[in-house]
């Protein structure tokens, strides 16, 4: 809102923004020059030619539809997005890559077939417009929320980075296995289960308070809570089946990155049926092999390569192998990488804030209130 306190217009976003299609441009013929090329979830390759002018916003059209990424330099979108730069409106970029954030652009599917974005219903939704030096304002603050955000993810990654330097200093490379431990099938020393999904029809079922897992929330680390929530009614409609504390989780199927990651469960809960769930014996402590399977992200991603649907089963996660040192060596491990898991959960709950933050205010600034 302005100093004298004269609202700003509300407009539809077509009335000043042009949402330009991609250019296909087959993986096979990308140069692998300087220039990004961007698909609906960010960039896919590199090509020696730009299609935009400038600093552009790619906005997902099909496949992860709705999504917004920004290119700070000129860039190729493919066929699978839209994408905004200056030819096509003339507002700060910055503010509105934040602003098209805050439409919620990957809620406006209309498609029963193939799911994906309407520019004409993008168009439509209507959001306050600040005079051009508030927009560069607002996007200035926005800017640098976003910035300490992705410092505190940096400081989380190179965290991880550390907790795998030390697991390969005394294990080594769980493939090549130079220090030839045992290698043994997850199924010969744990048990492997899966879980269910009650009936979506039945509201009876949802709402309680016993934590139920996703694959979206299986993402690499601890899982402590859970978007949604079963009742008694609800455990008992998928037979009851509660998996304890230091159990891992493995997504089974998922798009992008999802299926292969592992969470290790601090907290008991159900899953539902696209989470595998490994119960280890007394021969492994639950966070070493945790650790381990984390580690072997891309090789347990493989696994599920061929056929019709690229998903693991519960046969081919017990069929995987795995190392099994002492437990003595095992709990060296878990001793000498507490102190980082320490420092990650401080800078997780520095991020949540964070995230809270940005949140609020990417909310007042749609709202004109910022």
């Amino acid at each position: 809102m302005s100093e004298d306190c004269t609202p700003w217009p509300q407009v539809a976003l077509g009335d000043f923004c042009e949402f330009k299609y991609g250019k296909s441009l087959p993986e096979a013929m990308r140069s692998g020059g300087a220039v990004p090329v961007y698909g609906s979830n960010g960039v896919v390759g590199s090509h020696d030619i730009a299609i935009t002018m400038g600093p552009t916003i790619v906005v997902g059209r099909k496949g992860s539809y709705g999504e917004v990424n920004f290119s700070p330099v000129a860039c190729w979108p493919i066929d699978t997005t839209y994408y905004i730069d200056k030819t096509a409106t003339d507002v700060d970029l910055a503010w509105l890559r934040h602003t098209l954030v805050g439409l919620g652009l990957n809620t406006m599917n209309k498609a029963a077939a193939v799911p994906g974005l309407n520019r004409d219903d993008a168009y439509r939704a209507r959001l306050v417009r600040p005079p051009l030096l508030e927009q560069r304002r607002i996007a200035a603050i926005l800017d640098q929320a976003e910035t300490l955000r992705a410092q505190r993810r940096a400081a989380i990654a190179q965290l991880d980075s550390l907790g795998r330097a030390i697991f390969l200093e005394m294990f080594g490379d769980v493939v090549g296995n130079p220090k030839t431990f045992p290698k043994m099938p997850l199924a010969s020393f744990s048990t492997i289960s899966t879980g269910s999904t009650p009936g979506r029809e039945n509201g009876a079922y949802f709402g309680g308070t016993i934590p139920w897992v996703k694959t979206t929330e299986v993402c690499g680390e601890e899982i402590a809570f859970t978007e949604e929530m079963l009742t008694q009614e609800g455990l008992k409609a998928i037979r009851g089946k509660l998996h304890p504390v230091g159990s891992i989780a493995v997504a089974m199927y998922g798009q992008g990155q999802t299926r292969g990651r592992c969470g290790l469960l601090s907290i008991s809960a159900a899953t539902n049926q696209a989470c595998g769930v490994i119960y280890p014996s007394e021969s492994h402590e639950p966070t070493f092999l945790f650790a381990q399977l984390k580690l072997s992200y891309e090789r347990l991603r493989a696994l599920g390569r061929g056929g019709n649907q690229e998903n693991l089963n519960l046969q081919l996660l017990g069929g995987f192998e795995v190392l099994l040192p002492s437990l003595q060596m095992q709990r060296e491990f878990l001793l000498r990488s507490s102190s980082l898991d320490f420092l990650k959960a401080s800078h997780r709950a520095a991020l949540t804030k964070l995230d809270e933050l940005f949140a609020s205010l990417q909310h007042r600034a749609f709202r004109g209130e910022l």
